[in-house]
């Protein structure tokens, strides 16, 4: 086998002659002595010309070739049972891994099924009114079934992503992520997606119970009592992927003596930029529209601290992810062909547990309570028409200290209202965010621009609590056959990442039952 890369103007994709064609030059060989030819890899390169760049892999003619195959799944009817708290992207994972090694995955969700999940989401937008149990964060498929769906992660420390992109293949995703260098699924084919992973494990004898929210976790006779709703769940092993907005897991936690520990996040705004202004900047004004929709990412060091853009949504819309009466907080989604006329990005500061007084476990998640409780407050003292309204300046304003006098149309349903983000912020924070968007222009020239509107906050980039674990068998500390697991467990950070954690947490659960 050799691996190679090829070129071509974007506007067509590579055709399989000359796919062959190339592979047969890179082997040496004539083309009908060329065995398998796959792609592995395609990027748009944009420095010059406007690229498709794709890694391929080659074979000769008789030269063994395997491609990736999934273990099966097992019917689990009988079989021993595995609790898993938590339905989003490390839970179902754990759940789908589970079948694949003969036990019983037991999930409990306290939101409800990804379609039911929809009409409470709108209600949020709309009406302003907060579930605390079905929203933005909670419910079938957790934060990651309504957003861009990113799969950026390519890290192989974690384990073979293949079986994570794979995976999603099998139940209703794009082949395409396959190769994409930035794979995304969108928002409009994640709910059947999330969807065909659940009627997979319930063909196969798994359990999901929704609007589960779970009140305790007893350690008895060997294994856990788990107390959801008004019922009890019995089983040697739980793994826990709450996510990681659950502050009550984590109370329970602290009432049992488990350990705990404050963790570092990132804090920001949420920045909005036409989208056709950022497809200007990345493709050098010859953005035609046959290209794929700009996105952007960088990274800045400002006073010690690292400000970095988070979930880049282009072609997006702005979301409400408050999980809490009187708090305001952004997220970012696309549909899969993001085709909005906005793109929207987190821009975010690093905060570590250092740069905020006080101790404990939850002083970082307190500090971060609270500056969402502060936008909420300015807005309801300052004219807000809609409970959610979101405190928002202009960029150039932001960075000067001015209070913008209009407002530049934005994708947030529930509206944005002119106000002093700078003063809003933590100081250390407004500080560094001032600072870098001006650095971020040297990067992509016409980024920074009164046109570009920043709303706050952005606050839920991961968990700002850890729940320690032994770095062999991921059990928690304190309670052996507890996995702790995911964002909510502060051990991954995005789809992907809380997926392969969700699958190595199944492994080591199998393993302990041998």
């Amino acid at each position: 086998m050799k691996e190679f890369e090829i070129a071509k103007k974007i506007g067509k994709e590579l055709s399989d002659g000359e796919l062959r064609e190339a592979a047969a030059k890179a082997l040496g060989v004539k083309t009908d002595k060329v065995g398998h030819v796959e792609v592995v890899r395609r990027s748009v390169d944009a420095r010059t010309d406007i690229l498709y760049r794709y890694r391929v892999q080659a074979y000769r003619e008789g030269e063994q070739y395997e491609p990736f195959k999934l273990d099966e799944f097992r019917d689990v009817h009988g079989a021993q049972p595995v609790i898993i708290i938590g339905a989003g992207p490390a839970g179902l994972f754990a759940a789908v891994k589970l079948l694949q090694l003969g036990l019983k995955p037991v999930i409990l969700e306290r939101g409800k099924d990804v379609h039911r999940r929809k009409a409470d989401m709108a209600k949020l937008s709309v009406e302003g009114v907060i579930d605390p149990d079905s929203n933005y964060c909670y419910g079938e498929g957790g934060a990651g079934a309504f957003s861009d769906g990113k799969l950026f992660t390519r890290s192989s420390k974690r384990g073979d992503i293949r079986e994570v992109l794979h995976g999603l293949v099998a139940f209703g995703a794009d082949p395409d992520i396959l190769v994409d260098a930035h794979p995304h699924l969108g928002t409009d084919k994640l709910p059947q997606i999330v969807e065909n992973i659940r009627l997979c494990v319930e063909e196969h004898g798994g359990e999901y119970h929704f609007d589960s929210r779970v009140t305790d976790i007893q350690q008895a006779d060997g294994g856990f009592e788990v107390h959801a709703g008004s019922a009890v769940y019995r089983a040697s092993k739980v793994i826990l992927a709450s996510g990681h907005s659950a502050r009550d897991i984590y109370e329970l936690f602290e009432r049992n003596g488990w350990a705990l520990q404050a963790k570092g996040f990132a804090m920001g705004v949420r920045v909005e930029h036409p989208q056709w202004m950022i497809n200007q900047i990345r493709y050098h004004g010859k953005y035609q529209p046959f290209m794929p929709t700009a996105e952007y990412s960088f990274v800045q060091q400002v006073e010690g601290r690292g400000v970095f853009s988070f979930c880049m949504c282009p072609g997006g819309i702005l979301v409400p992810s408050s999980t809490e009466d009187g708090t305001v907080v952004l997220n970012g989604m696309s549909n899969s062909a993001r085709n909005s006329k906005w793109a929207n990005a987190g821009v975010v500061v690093q905060i570590e547990p250092e740069d905020v007084p006080g101790d404990g476990p939850f002083h970082l998640m307190d500090f971060q309570q609270a500056v969402e409780r502060k936008m909420y407050q300015w807005v309801s003292s300052n004219g807000g028409v809609h409970p959610l309204q979101a405190p928002a300046q202009r960029m150039k304003d932001f960075c000067r200290g001015i209070v913008s006098k209009d407002l530049p149309k934005t994708s947030y349903h529930p509206g944005a209202l002119s106000s002093p983000l700078h003063e809003l912020l933590p100081e250390h924070v407004a500080l560094r965010l001032r600072r870098a968007f001006p650095q971020v222009d040297r990067q992509m020239h016409g980024y920074y621009t009164n046109d570009a509107l920043l709303l706050g906050v952005e606050s839920r980039t991961s968990s700002p609590v850890r729940l320690p674990r032994d770095p062999e068998t991921l059990e928690h500390v304190d309670v052996p056959g507890l996995y702790p697991c995911g964002e909510g467990a502060g051990y991954a950070g995005g789809i992907v990442s809380s997926a392969l954690d969700g699958i190595n947490c199944a492994l080591q659960c199998a393993l302990s039952l041998r």
